[in-house]
């Protein structure tokens, strides 16, 4: 299929991408070199391979934890306005076939509201792509987007009528020593999925959709796990329901306010089980690049059993919709 839209699609500044970062990877992560290659570069590498591929525009954002890992306010406030410039800059070269997700420094909500408003209002950025918790004050204080302190964030987002994509990170090893002695789990093996998916949990309980109705989170992997587990989540929370601020039932909320992506899970009967719960019109399509091959998930997105109807919303329709944006009226023959 030609004219797909891509936004799970990560780039990296040299600010985000530390020796700490060379540290953790190699050894055990071999493609690291050329991914972190791939990060660094918006220029000579994305365009080609999106062309070779059939992708047709790409939304960047920001790898993770990038700015949610860093604890102080200001200096998360300062990174995420120069990875925010550098794509606006980028963009500015190549507008038909790429935009941006906005980093911002959710240490300080209202940093944060003024660093999302001049994103979308002078640089026209889509939305939003927050790496999950953000650490504030200190490495340990961890901080999700459930927090009261986010109100005021939350209703700016709803005016503005785009969605915010949580991408998932690493939980801290302090905070879940499950972890220890096991890396192989962590990251996009396990971890990556369990983390996301109780952070969008918790999001559904508190109420927050209740208030915001119009909210809509996107939530990559085809939904982290929870389209196959939305039922189980509903009918025990229905047994002990133990006073939950949320009016609705998590499949409600999985069904009103969030999409999802195909990113990094490319198995068939996954899509179909999504499609079953959430239905086409909230799935898109996206690779996860660099850390998986745009040629994987092209090839398996384009030959998949489905009709072209549901390939055309999945591929490309729906993104067009969801982030109002102008696309080629054959891209998709």
């Amino acid at each position: 299929m030609e004219g797909k839209i891509a936004l799970e699609e990560h780039f990296a500044i040299s600010d985000t991408i530390s020796a700490t970062h060379d540290a953790k990877y190699t050894g055990w992560f071999p493609a690291w070199p050329d991914i972190k290659r791939r990060l660094l570069d918006l220029k000579e590498l994305r365009l080609p391979e999106m062309d070779r591929h059939g992708i047709e525009r790409v939304i960047l954002g920001l790898h993770n934890p990038a700015v949610q890992g860093i604890a102080d306010a200001r200096q998360a406030a300062e990174v995420a306005r120069k990875a925010n410039d550098t794509v606006a800059e980028f963009v500015a070269t190549h507008p038909h076939r790429f935009s941006g997700f906005a980093a911002l420094p959710m240490q300080d909500p209202d940093m944060a509201i003024a660093e999302l408003t001049r994103c979308i209002k002078d640089l026209g950025f889509k939305g939003t792509m927050v790496n999950g918790f953000s650490q504030v004050g200190t490495p340990e204080n961890v901080v999700y987007l459930d927090d009261p302190r986010y109100e005021a964030f939350w209703g700016v987002l709803e005016q503005f009528d785009y969605p915010l994509y949580l991408h998932p990170r690493d939980p801290l090893l302090s905070r879940e020593p499950v972890y220890e002695g096991h890396p192989w789990f962590m990251g996009s093996a396990w971890a990556f999925g369990v983390e996301t998916a109780i952070h969008a949990l918790r999001l559904m309980a508190s109420g927050l959709f209740d208030r915001h109705p119009k909210l809509n989170v996107v939530l990559g992997h085809l939904g982290e796990g929870l389209p196959f587990m939305i039922w189980r989540i509903d009918h025990r929370i229905s047994q002990t329901p133990r006073n939950i601020p949320a009016k609705r039932k998590m499949a409600d909320y999985l069904g009103d306010n969030f999409y999802l992506t195909v990113s990094g899970n490319f198995r068939t009967p996954s899509l179909i089980d999504a499609m079953m719960e959430v239905g086409s019109d909230r799935i898109m399509f996206s690779v996860d690049y660099p850390f998986e091959k745009t040629a994987e998930a092209a090839t398996w997105f384009d030959e998949l059993h489905i009709s072209e109807r549901d390939r055309r919303k999945m591929g490309r329709t729906n993104a067009l919709s969801l982030f109002k944006l102008e696309g080629s009226p054959t891209a998709s023959r």
